[in-house]
């Protein structure tokens, strides 16, 4: 799948789960957090594909995240080995929530202007363009975006472990909607796939699926912060 496509299968599962999961693990959001948790549970749909260094994120933050991507193939054996398993969801979840309950505020702020920027690249929110310019006016957006978050974020805010993981399993899923599949018990190397999309990119992807989880993440996001105020107090 494309990296839009993921992220937009990210934010849909955060819209649609938010009302229901959040409280079973004794988290309440307002309708902020729901919105907040939705936009950065679509950066962390990303999260996999650290391990390409031709993908969609891998200059989100210019030769930064070219290094990092490198770096994440190297160390994961290449593209869609050991970030997409379910292994890299719970240390994704994981390191999060120990990043957060250990470090603080500055890891929450730094952990939100990542997932920030990652979605403003997937989603194309920047103008289009090549070069320096397109990265430079993400990390301006997303430190924007983020100082913006600020007055609503908490300083350990317990939805963005949940956002994190369910981003990556999103991504997860959604490869294994195709042909290559996902190695979803590595490091045993069986893939497993439903495919749906025969090739990245094709009309089944980017005219059927993404504008329906598109319309479905906004009607959910209506749902969800209409009631939060009285299911999520």
């Amino acid at each position: 799948m494309m990296g839009h496509s993921h992220a937009v299968s990210g934010a849909l599962l955060f819209a649609a789960t938010a009302p229901f999961v959040p409280p079973l693990m004794g988290i309440h959001l307002s309708p902020a957090e729901v919105l907040m948790g939705t936009v950065l549970c679509a950066g962390a749909a990303l999260l996999p594909d650290l391990d390409h260094h031709d993908g969609t994120i891998a200059n989100f933050l210019g030769p930064v995240s070219k290094l990092l991507c490198r770096f994440v193939a190297w160390a994961s054996g290449g593209h869609r080995h050991a970030t997409h398993s379910l292994l890299f969801v719970a240390l994704m979840g994981g390191g999060s929530w120990a990043g957060i309950t250990f470090l603080g505020r500055y890891f929450t702020i730094g952990l939100t202007f990542f997932l920030l920027a990652m979605a403003i690249k997937a989603l194309r929110l920047h103008p289009p363009g090549h070069g320096h310019a397109p990265w430079i006016i993400v990390v301006g957006l997303a430190a924007l975006g983020t100082f913006g978050m600020l007055t609503w974020l908490p300083n350990a805010p317990g939805w963005l472990p949940y956002a994190v993981a369910l981003g990556t399993l999103a991504h997860l899923l959604g490869d294994c909607l195709t042909k290559q599949g996902s190695p979803l018990l590595w490091p045993h190397k069986e893939r497993y796939e439903v495919v749906l999309i025969k090739r990245t990119g094709n009309d089944m992807e980017t005219k059927i699926l993404v504008p329906v989880m598109s319309v479905a993440t906004f009607g959910l996001l209506l749902w969800s912060t209409a009631i939060s105020p009285s299911v999520l107090g």
